[in-house]
């Protein structure tokens, strides 16, 4: 980074500070370009004078100078200045309206009804902590689920508040405390484990069905267990309380808990190097799930003290999948806030004789410490230098006035140890490279080992929640705490999530992508979180799987099976079910008219009523899967044959195999000719012992719907441990992706599409205004998680697998969002629509539509 683009970034951030933003806000907001100067527009017409807006003002034109660069960046200058005035002149106090009058302002163009905009947007409307609370408790104890499942029913009732008109546009924080204060008030405190729900199901087999007949049911009785929280049983239930970590003065505990009222505080410290991989969301789930489980809060730390591999794309993302997860972090901090505060404390350090200078290249401190024979470890010549001297040779350091490995900084530990971490560990090193935030102002940088600590002492983390591979670390950890006679948070270890036959080091995996094994870093092939997301796995099961898992100090090393199983039960209850043609052969039944159209009525999903339904036509041609017909019949092939009828699901009658065509060179059938038996009355002894799913051909109403690819994944590789492996890349399965072309879906799939993309896009609006309240509280700029992608839409292709859309389909999009307008076609060009293949469905499960 140049001088003048310094100057220039510290310009801005001066002149945003003077508009009212704090520091560290102004300084992330100058790094881009278009919202700062939005903002800067926005105090340059409506405070002239210069003078600051007051902070909770500058914070809201912040989220509104945010949605102009984004959301609203296509709409009128008018439009954007009448947003912003309406926040200076007090109509828009909180982000809740904010939030309505971005959505407002979004549709249309043209002069602005001012009073249609106050009614939309709340504006005079404020309520008091009190009378939030109120409301909240007359509704909660006449609420049917609230008052029989207690507890158990929290996110339902909360989610039903939340619609009322009365709590519209109530500050959100007071909604959510004030449901867990009127639940504890009427329910008392919430219990350890939850009660085993029997759900029991009835209803009887229908032999002539005109709906939904064709589907067996049976009588089943349905036991749901909610299995204990991680933080209920186990390691991470006997947890010290904050306080009880012991220090070196016991006026630091009480400084400690003056400071943090005696809460819980964790933190997640991912180095922004890489993506983050299925083993992070074990950390994030224990360090977030933590915290919120005893009421305190965790914040999102950035590692970023190696400038060398950092990059914002990283940052990004890491910020990204911990939302996606389900999770808003309390605070984000960064390493890099306190360099002039860690660099201070090296100083210390040299002072009380406990660090020094070191000239030793990497090859002679390891021949110090034993070598390779493990022998006897020796201090080397440095070890001896004066304070003053180390002291001195650390400031040229700083100065720039040495090389890369020509000399670092080293805590002065014990070299008898038998511990490996205790052995001079290195503190500071020199690296010529500009860092994300603070550019070209350091020469030398502070290792893990000495920045992790310090900085989990000045957040004042009251637990150090990390995975085995640091237990020695631990020793070393406290020691440079209780040298510098500061705060020693408490580290607590855990064992790490493996899943075997795959791997995880970020250098594999970008060999992977830069060999061009797999396409990219979300390659559903792979198992970072960012290729879990675009496989369709929802971040419901990754929790449901770290949970069900435990938490222990030894290693969990999981079959990649028992996580599908996982997955697989989350889609069971949870997505609808479509009619999908893999391979498809086309069928005439003959005697139908040419013209035969009938809509079917059939349940989206038929265990759980509240999905709805959805119309399938059915028609002359249809087609089946390839699979389900069959030249040899036999005894146990019960779909069709020349001599077998088969069922059609939802079908009132059954079709009989009439003749067929053979391709000639591939010896395959082309076409079916089959009858339509229905001039016989079905009865138990001549019902169809299958049903198989089918689609139909019909260009009225654009049926079937075309798959431009299906894309089948397999594990990527051969054994159970490539990691471990010589050669890795030896080891990748040839066959790991198999790509489909020519499959057909029911045109049901864009209503379907077109209303789980509208949940979801609900979903995430009723968080955005507590996540945007936290974000704005942390100090993060930005809009907060506004996305709704593609993979939301989950289904089941009946007997086949389970499907999300892939990114890469071309499908009509609504203008400045990932959520697509599919319910609805121009005709003006075709769809490219491209899925991906989540989990299979239950083994052996004999074909049969459920």
């Amino acid at each position: 980074m140049s001088s003048s683009t310094n100057a220039n970034l510290d310009d801005l951030t001066r002149q945003l500070q003077q508009l009212g933003l704090a520091e560290k806000q102004a300084s992330d907001t100058a790094r881009n370009s278009a919202l700062a100067h939005q903002f800067l527009s926005f105090g340059q017409t409506l405070c002239p004078a210069g003078s600051p807006f007051p902070q909770k003002q500058s914070a809201l034109l912040l989220k509104w100078a945010t949605a102009c660069t984004s959301k609203l960046k296509d709409k009128a200058e008018d439009r954007k200045k009448f947003g912003a005035e309406r926040i200076v002149c007090g109509n828009l106090l909180t982000t809740t309206q904010l939030d309505a009058a971005i959505e407002f302002l979004s549709i249309g163009d043209g002069p602005v009804d001012e009073a249609v905009f106050k009614q939309k947007c709340g504006v005079g409307i404020s309520m008091s902590k009190e009378e939030v609370k109120e409301i909240v408790r007359t509704f909660v104890s006449t609420f049917p689920l609230a008052t029989t499942s207690t507890w158990a029913a929290l996110g339902k009732t909360t989610g039903e508040l939340k619609k009322l008109d009365s709590l519209l546009w109530c500050n959100p924080m007071d909604l959510k405390t004030s449901v867990d204060e009127v639940f504890l008030e009427l329910f008392g405190p919430k219990q350890a484990m939850q009660p085993v729900k029997k759900v029991e199901t009835k209803s009887k087999a229908v032999i002539n069905p005109k709906m939904d007949g064709n589907v067996k049911q049976s009588t089943s009785t349905v036991e749901t267990v909610a299995e204990p929280s991680i933080f209920e049983v186990g390691m991470l239930s006997q947890l010290h309380k904050p306080g009880g970590n012991p220090q070196t003065d016991p006026k630091l505990v009480q400084q400690h808990l003056q400071t943090t009222g005696g809460k819980v505080i964790t933190r997640f410290p991912p180095e922004p190097n890489g993506y983050l991989h299925i083993g992070h969301s074990k950390a994030i789930a224990i360090n977030f799930g933590f915290a919120a489980y005893h009421g305190g809060s965790c914040n999102l730390r950035y590692d970023d003290t190696n400038p060398e591999a950092e990059e914002q794309i990283y940052l990004d993302s890491i910020l990204d999948m911990v939302r996606w997860l389900g999770f808003e972090p309390d605070r984000i901090t960064y390493s890099s806030d306190h360099f002039q505060r860690l660099y201070d404390l090296a100083e210390e350090l040299i002072r009380r004789e406990k660090a020094y200078v070191c000239f030793c290249s990497g090859s002679q401190i390891k021949e110090n410490r034993g070598g390779e024979e493990r022998g006897p470890r020796k201090a080397c010549a440095h070890r001896s230098f004066s304070s003053e001297y180390s002291l001195k040779e650390f400031r040229r350091m700083k100065n720039g006035e040495y090389k890369p490995n020509e000399i670092i900084l080293r805590m002065k530990q014990d070299l008898e140890d038998g511990n490996p971490q205790m052995w001079d560990l290195v503190a500071y090193r020199v690296l010529e490279a500009s860092h994300h935030r603070t550019g070209n102002e350091w020469k030398i940088y502070p290792t893990y080992d000495f920045t992790h600590c310090l900085c989990d002492s000045f957040e004042n983390i009251t637990h150090s929640l990390c995975t085995t591979e640091f237990v020695q670390s631990r020793v070393s950890y406290e020691w440079l705490c209780h040298a510098l006679d500061i705060y020693t948070p408490r580290q607590t270890e855990y064992g790490r999530l493996n899943l075997e036959g795959t791997v995880m080091s970020k250098r594999k995996i970008m060999k992977l992508v830069k060999e061009g094994h797999v396409e990219g870093w979300d390659d559903p092939r792979l198992y970072t979180l960012i290729a879990l997301r675009r496989r369709g796995i929802p971040p419901e099961a990754i929790l449901k799987f770290v949970n069900s898992l435990g938490v222990a100090t030894s290693v969990t090393n999981i079959v990649a099976h028992r996580f599908d199983q996982t997955i697989r039960q989350h889609l069971e209850l949870t997505t609808p079910r479509l009619m999908m043609v893999l391979h498809p052969i086309k069928v005439t039944i003959e005697n139908l008219a040419a013209d035969h159209l009938e809509m079917i009525e059939r349940a989206v999903h038929p265990k759980v009523a509240e999905m709805g339904t959805i119309k399938v036509p059915f028609t002359r041609q249809i087609y089946i899967e390839r699979e389900d017909f069959s030249l040899i019949d036999s005894d146990d092939f019960f779909r069709l044959t020349p001599t077998k009828s088969v069922g059609l699901f939802q079908v009132p009658y059954p079709i009989r195999c009439k003749s067929w065509t053979v391709d000639p060179q591939t010896g395959e059938v082309q076409e079916l000719v089959c009858e339509y038996e229905n001039q016989k009355k079905i009865t138990k002894a001549n019902k169809p012992k299958a049903y198989i799913h089918w689609v139909a051909i019909s260009e009225k109403v654009k049926s079937p719907v075309k798959i431009e690819e299906t894309r089948i994944y397999k594990p990527l590789f051969k054994s159970p441990n490539p990691a471990g492996l010589d050669d890795f890349l030896k080891d990748i399965n040839p066959n790991s992706l198999e790509i489909v072309k020519g499959s057909v879906i029911e045109v049901g799939v864009w209503d379907v599409s077109s209303q789980l993309l509208k949940q979801a896009k609900e979903k995430l609006s009723s968080q955005i205004s507590e996540k945007s309240t936290k974000a704005t509280q942390a100090g993060v700029s930005g809009e907060v998680g506004t996305e709704v992608g593609l993979e939301n839409v989950r289904f089941q292709g009946m007997r086949t697998a389970y499907f999300t859309i892939d990114k890469t389909s071309d499908l009509e999009r609504l203008d400045g969002d990932r959520l697509i307008n599919i319910s609805t076609k121009t005709g003006e060009r075709d769809e490219k629509l491209v899925l991906n293949w989540i989990v299979s469905l239950k083994e052996d499960s004999g074909k049969k539509v459920t």
